[in-house]
């Protein structure tokens, strides 16, 4: 029965907050006869359940804050409203870490640069949730990768094509570990807390690649014009800068810390784009493709 009830209220938050994403305006009392509900209960569903979500309220009518339209997909509406229901159920899930949560661009849990997410095993699920409680508590976790134990401070969860990597100190090292080999995960309540380091943040705040490495890569690239919306619209290379731009193409410079981030995109981008500098990343995509096309 209490399976029912936080599946209606699911439902509901995930309308309410579907509208307030298109931009659409409302009263309480429009609300309360579209659910069949009353008005104090979609008073605390605005006030209490949705309190993080930036909503203006103008007389009797509620609307998102213009700077967050549109800012949430449809699989974040239903997180969001599904964590609002149950909120009360879980201790850990308060008002500051689904707001963390939402807060895609600007939060403490989150750094996503593109599209599409790997499919987390069910068995990693909990864990998942338990890190990103833990990069907002500022909590140390431990886990096993490559065989090895690792005891870590963690800052961040970063998604980079999909994949998704735990940005942590080790041991005064800031590192990268990919979620999806981590083994025997532990955190526990009374686990020691850290103090994140200022120059990691500082790192973090400034390091768009998503990786941290000491090295990096600067890579010159010319781009087609037909592909310029995409490349200028979206966050496809955040750190990038247009050195070159003509009728016909356009040249940006930008950074990478290994290889394959760059060639995994000129790869996809293919014919609209090609690598300018290094010689030896040009190289190394014209054996890859050579490599492909002689292939029966």
């Amino acid at each position: 029965m209490m399976k029912k009830s936080h599946d209606t209220l699911a439902y509901r938050l995930s309308l309410i907050l579907t509208k307030l994403n298109s931009g659409e305006c409302f009263t309480a009392i429009e609300l309360a006869e579209e659910f069949n509900v009353s008005s104090r209960t979609i008073q605390r569903d605005i006030n209490e359940r949705l309190s993080y979500i930036p909503i203006e309220k103008k007389g009797d009518y509620y609307s998102m804050e213009g700077y967050a339209l549109g800012k949430l997909s449809f699989e974040d509406i239903k997180n969001f409203a599904t964590l609002s229901g149950v909120q009360s159920l879980y201790p850990t899930l308060t008002n500051e870490f689904i707001t963390d949560i939402l807060n895609a661009k600007l939060n403490k849990v989150y750094l996503i640069k593109s599209q599409g997410f790997e499919e987390i095993g069910s068995s990693q699920k909990v864990w998942f949730e338990q890190l990103s409680a833990a990069v907002v508590t500022h909590r140390s976790v431990s886990f096993n990768y490559t065989d090895k134990l690792r005891e870590v401070n963690p800052y961040k969860l970063v998604n980079n094509n999909g994949i998704w990597y735990l940005l942590a100190d080790e041991k005064g090292n800031l590192k990268n570990f990919t979620f999806s080999k981590i083994k025997q995960f532990d955190c526990r309540d009374d686990t020691k807390c850290f103090t994140p380091k200022k120059e990691f943040l500082e790192k973090i705040s400034q390091n768009d690649t998503n990786w941290f490495s000491k090295e990096n890569i600067e890579v010159t690239l010319q781009i087609n014009n037909k592909a310029k919306e995409y490349f200028l619209r979206k966050e496809i290379l955040p750190n990038k800068k247009i050195i070159e731009q003509n009728a016909e193409y356009f040249i940006i410079s930008t950074n990478a810390s290994y290889d394959d981030e760059i060639l995994r995109l000129v790869k996809y981008w293919i014919p609209y784009i090609k690598i300018v500098s290094p010689q030896y990343l040009q190289e190394k995509l014209s054996v890859i493709l050579k490599d492909y096309l002689s292939l029966d």
